[in-house]
């Protein structure tokens, strides 16, 4: 029986020709397309680390958490101008303001910033403060939008749907490659399933990390911060994901000096910038491991 709409991991040569390993024959086996953002590689021998604040609250809070990524070793900046919520009447960012911080901020630290764009109307714009377009969970079937970020230019972060399937994460990249854009970085930030919201946010699916690379040569990323909602469970997320494979994470980090209020988006995942450095220090330590291995 043939199910209209229904896919699976044989079509894929069919769905996503441009990013698919089977049909890209020129692309060698097992190597992963590096993704450059500034001085930035995604897919290289070392997995890269991206921090900051939920969302863009103000330039104090901003500036504060950027400095402090930076000083654990994070590579480039994250935060959200323009923020997706449940509800229409919580914060929804600082908009245009919002880029004009982070780009202070990137001026500051020497850090590239990633930002979510929401809108077709606003990806010139966002492309004109960030160095990488961020497409959020919410918006990865958002196929106007996937085309005007892949006419960008720009580097695309293209997070997995909350519910999608692989096949359908893949198929949104397809859109953004089909614009000659091949500059994307696949991110896995958790997905709904039967147990998701009882005792952590999503469910992070670390399976698919493998199930991508044998697929795509993509870069792929975790966000452990969506995945799991839960701060004290960010860093053994973050470490796990390292371990299965992952090329990189991107994570929420919230000030903690004395005083300062809790933020305004999703506080309860965000990590203090000491927890930050002890996933960058696990990081450093298993590539050398790594480095080690391969030179015996």
């Amino acid at each position: 029986m043939s199910i209209a709409g229904n896919v699976g991991l044989p079509d894929l040569p069919r769905i996503c020709p441009l990013i698919s390993r089977r049909v890209q024959s020129s692309v060698v086996p097992k190597e992963t397309r590096v993704v450059q953002v500034g001085p930035v590689c995604f897919g290289g021998a070392r997995p890269v680390v991206i921090a900051g604040p939920c969302a863009v609250e103000s330039r104090e809070q901003t500036l504060a958490v950027a400095r402090a990524v930076k000083a654990a070793g994070a590579e480039m900046l994250r935060g959200g101008a323009f923020k997706p919520r449940t509800s229409p009447h919580d914060f929804q960012g600082l908009g245009l303001e919002g880029l004009r911080i982070l780009r202070e901020a990137s001026r500051e630290t020497g850090l590239p910033i990633v930002t979510e764009v929401m809108d077709t109307r606003l990806v010139e714009t966002v492309a004109e403060y960030a160095d990488m377009l961020q497409i959020g969970s919410r918006n990865m079937q958002n196929y106007p939008l996937l085309i005007e970020a892949g006419k960008s230019g720009k580097p695309v972060l293209l997070k997995r749907g909350m519910a999608a399937s692989l096949c359908e994460w893949l198929g949104a990249a397809e859109y953004i490659a089909k614009e000659g854009n091949l500059e994307i970085v696949l991110c896995e930030r958790g997905i709904k399933a039967f147990p998701a919201g009882e005792y952590s946010r999503n469910v992070l699916d670390l399976n698919v990390i493998p199930a991508l690379k044998e697929e795509t040569f993509l870069p792929i990323i975790v966000d452990p911060s969506h995945a799991t909602g839960v701060a004290s469970m960010v860093e053994g997320a973050s470490c796990a994901a390292i371990e299965f494979g992952s090329h990189g994470l991107i994570i929420e980090v919230a000030c903690e000096h004395e005083g300062t209020a809790a933020p305004k988006c999703d506080a309860a995942q965000a990590i203090s910038p000491r927890t930050l450095q002890n996933i960058v220090r696990f990081i450093d330590t298993r590539t050398k491991r790594s480095f080690v291995a391969a030179a015996f």
